[in-house]
């Protein structure tokens, strides 16, 4: 299940944890056919909905689902505590501090960082 809401006045997909896991390229496609259908400007994911794969960079599985948001003009923010993968994975933790450095990917830990980066 996913919700528009506006954070300071941006409209925002927010999906519902208990939703189907995002695997790949096409359910980012769905999820970016869902913003775009109402108008959201970023979309943003639980953590727990992604699988294993998007946080073993060497799948390429991130890159093909944040490429496939970059081309479509839709930001997209992981949300939740992604603490364990970055422990393990020098070059996720690297993606990550370069992706929150950006305008198109964000890993945010609670919803209050999420005000915070759409405020500014």
């Amino acid at each position: 299940m996913t919700s528009l809401e506006k954070i300071h006045d941006v409209p925002v997909l927010v999906c519902a944890a208990d939703g189907p896991a995002i695997e790949g390229e096409r359910d980012a496609v769905d999820l970016i056919g869902d913003a775009g259908y109402l108008g959201a400007r970023w979309v943003v994911v639980p953590a727990q909905r992604f699988g294993a794969d998007f946080f073993q960079l060497r799948t390429r599985v991130a890159g093909h689902i944040v490429q496939k948001f970059a081309q479509y003009g839709v930001g997209l923010v992981v949300l939740g505590d992604i603490s364990a993968h970055v422990g393990a994975s020098s070059a996720l933790a690297d993606f990550v501090r370069e992706s929150n450095g950006g305008r198109q990917l964000w890993f945010l830990t609670d919803r209050e960082q999420l005000a915070d980066r759409l405020r500014g």
